[in-house]
């Protein structure tokens, strides 16, 4: 068993009977979604699953999870999903992929969001290793960049996988990737990019996660919010 299944099965053993639950994206929220759907029904666990991406929602039904769609939930009970980074403070960096927009809106919807890392993930600031990632309305992207420069950030128009065009998220926006030579502390640029017109949402998770689950040569320890 590797380590993304580890902390996956750790992480599916918090469910309770009754429980709406939200499924995140990538390897390791598969995972969890396989763990979940195996104590659904070999356990008899009784759930509701929300998923983050249309990619969760069909591994969710092929094995049989019961399914509920955003437009239809008032909150969750528990949020699982993976990040990209992971502070000391519990800030976390997401959004490499395009649900960022679902994934921030199941995070603050949920009584508890846990949030499952190997030991890289872990940095020194939000940034340190990825571009954070600004979604943008597509009318909106030169103004909004403009005052992202302002900032001190770099920022360039992420480009879709064949790299002959833009990337668009699941929401209809573009991306913008900023890199920062250096920035002021995470809680102030969450606030700065939280203020700017034209901004739809960022990859800057601050002060959401209820716990975090790390993964480390075939241990997990789990780091809760005080």
């Amino acid at each position: 068993m590797n380590d993304k299944q580890l902390v996956a099965i750790q992480a599916a053993h918090q469910v309770k009977d009754g429980m709406t639950v939200g499924l995140g994206t990538g390897s390791t929220a598969n995972y969890f979604i396989q763990e979940l759907a195996r104590r659904h029904q070999e356990e008899g666990l009784r759930i509701t699953a929300a998923a983050s991406s249309v990619v969760s929602a069909i591994k969710a039904q092929e094995l049989g999870l019961p399914l509920v769609a955003i437009e239809h939930l008032g909150k969750l009970d528990l949020y699982v999903d993976g990040a990209d980074e992971v502070t000391t403070r519990m800030t976390l960096l997401k959004g490499r992929g395009y649900d960022l927009v679902r994934e921030k809106l199941l995070a603050r919807g949920s009584d508890q969001f846990i949030v499952l890392i190997d030991k890289s993930k872990l940095v020194g600031r939000i940034g340190e290793k990825f571009p954070i990632p600004v979604e943008v309305m597509p009318f909106a992207w030169q103004l909004v960049k403009s005052r992202l420069q302002a900032l001190g950030a770099h920022a360039e128009l992420r480009q879709n996988a064949a790299k002959d065009g833009w990337a668009i998220t699941s929401h209809g926006s573009l991306v913008l990737d900023l890199t920062f030579d250096s920035h002021t502390d995470d809680e102030t640029l969450n606030q700065q990019l939280n203020d700017i017109p034209g901004v739809v949402e960022h990859g800057i998770f601050h002060d959401i996660a209820t716990a975090i689950f790390v993964a480390d040569n075939g241990k997990v320890e789990e780091i809760w919010k005080n």
